[in-house]
């Protein structure tokens, strides 16, 4: 901070610099943690998504193949494919496998946004 020596003060746009810079740093470092998080997640929620939409219709694929072999494999495979829930809810949440999908592609564009407001806030520093 520069000081005046004939006021003895802070001059005033040194103020306003120093506020200006606090502010860009709290706009930095929130959008740089909610793309972390967001970076740590999306993929997460997007692989149990398509392995959850994917697996029905794999033991589905199955069943049908093997439908005319072994009948007891087939009865196996029939009470595994019933077994697969369609939607969990969690804590009063509906979870679905097309909804983890969607999730993990919003937290990717979230990741997207907050690395772009992130470089913004960086330059204005």
């Amino acid at each position: 901070m520069a000081v005046d020596l004939q006021r003895g003060g802070p001059q005033p746009g040194t103020v306003l610099r120093a506020i200006r810079l606090m502010l860009w740093s709290i706009v930095h470092f929130v959008f740089y943690f909610m793309q972390q998080v967001a970076e740590l997640l999306a993929p997460l929620l997007l692989v149990l998504g398509l392995g959850w939409w994917a697996l029905p219709r794999l033991v589905d694929a199955i069943t049908t193949h093997e439908a005319t072999a072994d009948q007891q494999a087939r009865d196996i495979l029939n009470s595994i494919s019933g077994t697969i829930p369609h939607t969990l809810v969690l804590a009063g949440h509906s979870l679905t496998p097309t909804g983890l999908i969607f999730d993990g592609l919003l937290l990717m564009a979230l990741a997207a946004l907050g690395a772009t407001i992130s470089a913004v806030a960086a330059r204005g520093m």
